[in-house]
């Protein structure tokens, strides 16, 4: 490699101006070539051949010239070229006309004009410079080298190509130690796959990575929408593996990966990143963010967690999703092979959030394309002042209108509506069943169907003829195969009771507290997602509703039942044991 360092001294030497031939011209040397005080003279440059050689006053200050096939050697490299000057007392070399310079090492450099300073072992390679080398080929216009550093640099653009690889840049700097390559100014790397584009990269040839200091993107030519962008990373340019550590987005798929730290692998796919991870689905109108994340390029699918949370954007509203892990993927359309579909799956303590319709459940999965949310394990919906319960709900939504279409509960399913949403008495309508479909119009609930041990408990209000005010009049208690329950403002209408129907009317003055409400009986206002900050948490705690209890008329009626048979009993004669 010594040998090489000398080779490629040759090669770099660089002329900036023309060298002068005129006779009385003297040596100028470039400052490049300068040496620091009491440096040791170093080994003298020797000549091996020529075809003629001349030496006259009145030329290059009386040094010695030579031409046709000329060969000089220094310390184990050959320089041949058209014509040399040897300035001997300088111990100092100018090549002019098909230089090249061949070490020992294999590598060999090619150029118009070379300049060589045998003492401080530095060279300038000018016009149409090239070295070659086993591994790779650097092609430029001016070359400097210095043999005792073992560092070649050239500032006049260039291009360095390898097998796979081919860098152009501005300038570089090459190590011929730790053979890392030292890229300033812009840089661009083209290989059959990807291309680099930066302005300070560090290239080491050894291991074929390079180290990013400064803007940089790593395009996908067969995609070029698949980029990576970064402003501090590094690459492997054998496994195809990019770290990325500021500032940093991974573009696939129409979609956008930022974090704090991240990694991409290009064959495989895989990504992830972790703090502040964001991932953007412009198409879908969506967003993911989380402390952790992973991205898997060729399945079109991605896994948030720590703390995740997604929102889905609407003209009119938002979705915001939480749970403990959030996947997102896509997969082609059943029915159309061009399509996709786009879904969101929510994995434990699974929270929605919805201007119209909050949820919570174990986990949920919605079909974004279609509209169509599916909730697990203890499901429970909130729209209004009305609450669904299930052992599963399916939502559906208009994804034109984004307006709440129907819920249809699976198992279990139980509907309650306050009876009067403006007031607190504990008056509340109760439908119940095994399956329930629940129809919205304009986000608002206004029919529900329920099939199998249908069951209802529904408020019944009429007009004072009087006072023209609204009363309670009684309790309609129901028990059908099959019920279909109107909602109308503040009043739920029992339209369809059939197969088996059985109801019953109690005025308020003959029916207890007790039998107005089912055994499992569950409104829910301290679990409910009151704003969207909500989805955050393991339960809101709100402050349970305290909802005053009215019986005055049953209380009444009793009484007056009491005092009755008391009045009886005290009619009949007492017995007088004797």
């Amino acid at each position: 490699m010594q040998k090489f360092f000398i080779l490629l001294l040759f090669s770099t030497v660089q002329i900036f101006a023309q060298i002068n031939t005129q006779p009385k011209d003297v040596l100028v040397k470039d400052p490049y070539f300068n040496a620091p005080q009491n440096a040791q003279q170093g080994a003298k440059v020797r000549l091996i051949h020529s075809d003629f050689f001349q030496k006259t006053p009145d030329k290059y200050s009386g040094n010695p010239y030579f031409s046709g096939n000329v060969q000089f050697e220094h310390q184990g490299s050959l320089l041949s070229a058209d014509e040399v000057i040897f300035y001997q007392e300088q111990n100092f070399v100018k090549a002019i006309g098909n230089v090249k310079l061949q070490n020992s090492d294999g590598s060999v450099i090619t150029s118009g004009e070379m300049e060589y300073d045998g003492n401080t072992q530095k060279g300038i390679a000018r016009k149409n410079v090239v070295l070659t080398d086993p591994k790779q080929t650097i092609k430029t216009e001016t070359m400097y080298y210095d043999r005792v550093s073992n560092k070649a640099y050239f500032n006049t653009g260039g291009t360095i190509s390898d097998a796979t690889n081919t860098m152009y840049t501005k300038s570089a700097t090459y190590d011929l130690n730790t053979k890392m390559i030292d890229f300033t100014g812009n840089v661009k790397i083209n290989n059959p796959e990807y291309t680099v584009e930066g302005t300070n990269i560090k290239q080491n040839q050894n291991t074929n990575t390079a180290d990013f200091f400064g803007p940089t993107t790593i395009t996908n030519k067969k995609n070029p929408s698949n980029y990576v962008f970064t402003e501090r990373g590094s690459y492997n340019m054998n496994s195809k593996e990019v770290y990325l550590n500021k500032n940093s987005r991974i573009h696939y798929n129409g979609k956008i990966l930022t974090g704090d730290d991240m990694y991409f692998n290009q064959i495989t796919g895989f990504g992830k990143a972790t703090g502040n991870v964001t991932l953007r689905d412009p198409k879908e109108r969506r967003y993911m963010k989380g402390g952790y994340g992973e991205i898997y390029e060729n399945k079109d699918s991605a896994m948030m967690t720590e703390k995740p949370y997604a929102v889905k954007i609407l003209e009119k509203d938002s979705m915001y999703f939480s749970a403990q892990r959030i996947l997102a993927y896509q997969k082609i359309d059943d029915k159309d092979a061009l399509k996709k579909k786009s879904f969101l799956r929510a994995y434990r303590k699974a929270r929605m959030f919805k201007s119209n319709i909050q949820v919570r459940a174990d986990s949920l999965s919605f079909n974004e394309t279609d509209g169509i949310m599916r909730l697990f394990g203890k499901p429970i919906a909130w729209s209004g002042e009305k609450q669904v319960t299930g052992d599963k709900i399916e939502a559906y939504f208009d994804t034109e209108k984004e307006f709440i279409d129907s819920l249809k509960v699976i198992g279990n399913a139980f509907a309650i509506s306050k009876a009067d949403s403006l007031s607190m008495k504990d008056e509340f309508n109760q439908v119940k069943g095994k399956l329930m479909t629940v129809y919205y119009d304009q986000n608002d609930i206004k029919l529900a169907k329920v099939i199998g041990n249908a069951q209802a408990i529904t408020y019944a209000d009429d007009q004072n003829e009087k006072t023209k005010e609204v009363e309670r009049i009684g309790v309609t208690l129901s028990t059908c195969g099959t019920i279909e329950a109107e909602f109308e403002d503040r009043k739920v209408q029992i339209i369809s009771c059939n197969i088996g129907a059985n109801t019953d009317i109690y005025p308020m003055s003959k029916i207890s507290r007790e039998k107005r409400f089912f055994p499992d009986f569950n409104w829910n206002t301290k679990d409910r997602l009151r704003k969207w900050q909500d989805i955050f948490l393991e339960t809101p705690d709100y402050e349970e509703i305290k909802y005053e209890s009215d019986d005055k008329l049953f209380n009444a009626a009793q009484k007056a039942i009491d005092d009755a048979k008391a009045k009886e009993e005290a009619k009949k004669p007492k017995r007088v044991r004797k």
